[in-house]
């Protein structure tokens, strides 16, 4: 059960995620949330804006390794459907916009919107403009952008969200990963607008994350969007080499703490591979990403992190492919737990399956691909 995928096999199940979230990608450009594959669990209507540019963020990326116009439809329909229902501009600020989370649409008050989704929001368009020229204006991802800047405080920090009825910026309430999801698109953005502002708010993010996490050790947190930002963020060459060695010190530590969560056990094989919640495909997906990214920029001289890292993504990679449906209406779909006898622990959400837990699995898949196999 530990055997990393051949590629032929990683294919078939990149292509069959792929399958699964064009088929979920209604008319509107709106994704079917979340179904379950036993049809007699009813589902709650609800949606979650920083998901749907995360899915649609995966699509791009799809589209890019395969080289094909295979979702370009879906992508154009999805991101339309962003821009129409979320972005919005923010009262009171004649140069901001902000991915807002309706309440109409999300099923949840007050109205609001929270860091990632205006982080992960320029993370899609960028990545967009990039695979389809033109479909996106220099002005749109600047409003996002500063939008992002106005929401960081001078220490790198930011506020995690903005809710007009209380005031606006909030600060009662801090996400773990909405800083690493804004760094990555402030990176991103700089490379296609190389504004010095761009650049300068995912350093102070990322520092700030390495200063408060310094000498933590494994009581860290598992922050895989850090990674992926500081991958990125690396590829800049006039960052300067003391904030380098910072970043990657950060990096390294985060990846420690990944190694120290993996799951082996002979009294559960079928676990085997795993990494944090036993029996979750997405914190392992998520996981295997940030490593993944992290690859790409640990110095090769490493190799008593390198090489466990490697170890665990490859056995990593072969348990969330075992979550994958194989066959049947909703092939390519992944659900929330591996497990002989997923009702144990989880109940009828064991079946569950959301567009994030596809989008993680297939993003990862795509970065398995790229590193070990191409």
């Amino acid at each position: 059960l530990r055997l990393p995928p051949s590629q032929e096999k990683l294919h078939q199940a990149i292509h069959r995620s792929a399958d699964y979230l064009k088929k979920v990608t209604l008319e509107t450009g709106q994704f079917r949330y979340r179904i379950n594959l036993n049809p007699k669990v009813r589902m709650r209507r609800k949606y979650n804006v920083l998901r749907h540019a995360g899915t649609l963020y995966s699509m791009i990326l799809y589209a890019g390794w395969a080289k094909n116009e295979e979702l370009t439809d879906e992508i154009k329909r999805s991101l339309a459907y962003f821009r129409k229902s979320f972005i919005r501009p923010v009262e009171g600020a004649d140069n901001m916009d902000a991915a807002w989370s309706p309440p109409e649409i999300v099923r949840r008050k007050p109205l609001q919107t929270k860091l990632g989704g205006t982080g992960l929001g320029l993370v899609a368009l960028v990545s967009a403009e990039r695979l389809l020229p033109g479909i996106t204006s220099r002005e749109e991802l600047q409003r996002l952008g500063h939008f992002a800047l106005y929401m960081q405080k001078e220490d790198g920090s930011f506020y995690s969200k903005f809710i007009p009825s209380q005031g606006g910026r909030y600060d009662r309430w801090t996400s773990l990963y909405y800083p690493g999801e804004t760094a990555f698109g402030l990176a991103l953005l700089y490379g296609l607008d190389p504004n010095p502002q761009w650049l300068e708010g995912a350093r102070k993010a990322l520092l700030y994350l390495a200063k408060k996490r310094e000498g933590r050790g494994l009581r860290v947190e598992p922050d895989h969007w850090a990674l992926l930002a500081t991958n990125q963020l690396l590829t800049v060459d006039s960052l300067e080499e003391a904030d380098r060695k910072k970043l990657i010190a950060h990096a390294k530590q985060i990846c420690r703490k990944i190694l120290s969560e993996s799951y082996t056990s002979i009294l559960n094989p079928f676990h085997s591979g795993s990494i944090g919640r036993i029996g979750d495909t997405t914190p392992t997906a998520t996981r295997l990403e940030g490593l993944l990214a992290a690859l790409n920029f640990l110095p090769a001289e490493e190799k008593e992190l390198r090489d466990p890292i490697e170890s665990m993504v490859r056995s990593g990679m072969a348990f969330v492919m075992r979550g994958q449906v194989k066959s049947g209406e909703h092939a390519g779909a992944v659900t929330r737990s591996v497990s002989p006898f997923p009702f144990v622990t989880l109940g009828e959400r064991a079946q569950e399956v959301r567009i994030d837990y596809v989008q993680h699995a297939m993003s990862a898949m795509i970065q398995y691909d790229r590193y070990f196999l191409q």
